[in-house]
């Protein structure tokens, strides 16, 4: 359930990891790594721009604009028609269930406030029926990590459902 944006974080979360790597491999006092060091630098400041634009959806610094941090999620999730699949799948006796617009806007809403993770380990379990182990391993995480995602996203439904 990656959207383009998540995808991008991730890309540029590791490629700023791999040159905080090379940042700390160099020496600042040979003056050849110290100016290597210095174009790293800039190059993590970069990294770090651009993965708060994808993050707030909007240019970093610039008062204006977008608030919210899931726009894009948002926006994929509204442009996807993701209930009507999961609709399909839960037909019992061949009568489809139909959600209302209204509480279509709900759902949206609640799994576009989830981070990546929360949205992953929280389908996983409530939906597919997983266990918190069979999530950890299938997404690669502690037990306790995976139980920490979940816990937080239902704190969320809880604050978002009356």
């Amino acid at each position: 359930m990656q959207n383009w944006t998540d995808k991008l974080i991730q890309e540029y979360a590791e490629g700023k990891r791999q040159l905080n790597k090379l940042h700390k491999k160099l020496n600042s006092e040979v003056p050849e790594e110290s100016e290597k060091r210095k174009i790293v630098s800039g190059m993590i400041e970069d990294m770090d721009f651009v993965i708060e634009w994808l993050e707030t959806g909007r240019q970093p610094g610039i008062m204006r604009g977008v608030d919210k941090r899931s726009i894009y999620q948002k926006h994929s999730l509204e442009s996807m028609d993701i209930i009507p699949d999961i609709a399909e799948q839960l037909t019992a006796n061949d009568k489809p269930l139909s959600i209302p617009a209204e509480q279509k806007k709900v759902l949206i809403e609640i799994l576009s406030s989830f981070s990546l993770r929360e949205r992953q380990c929280y389908i996983l379990h409530v939906a597919q029926g997983l266990s918190m182990q069979e999530i950890a391993e299938e997404i690669g995480l502690k037990k306790r990590t995976v139980q920490q995602y979940i816990d937080r996203a239902k704190k969320k439904v809880e604050q978002m459902v009356p």
